[in-house]
């Protein structure tokens, strides 16, 4: 099991770095940003979230290989993460983001 968890840690994409919650102006939406990764293989990210109750990762929405994007839910309740996926399909540990206020 540990062998199988570190190869797939290997192989896949590393994991967005400056992710961002922006929050300047408080809204029932939810912008969150990233820098992108240098992997010539990467196919896009994904943006996970969870109820603050959750130990699990129970909705995932695909969003390309944007590096921001705005999602019709709100901040309250729940935890955002962002995580890169290859060509192949490895995911990339979550990334969790900072809010910004300023």
């Amino acid at each position: 099991m540990n062998a199988s968890v570190m190869w797939a840690l290997a192989t896949g994409p590393s994991m967005p770095k400056n992710a961002q919650i922006v929050a300047i102006v408080l809204t029932n939406t939810t912008t969150l940003n990233w820098n992108a990764n240098t992997e010539a293989n990467l196919a896009g990210y994904e943006v996970v979230w969870r109820e603050t109750t959750s130990p699990t990762w129970d909705h995932v929405i695909p969003v390309g290989n944007v590096t921001a994007v705005t999602l019709d839910i709100a901040k309250d309740n729940v935890q955002f993460g962002v995580r890169a996926v290859d060509k192949a399909g490895n995911r990339s540990p979550v990334a969790f983001p900072t809010v910004v206020t300023s």
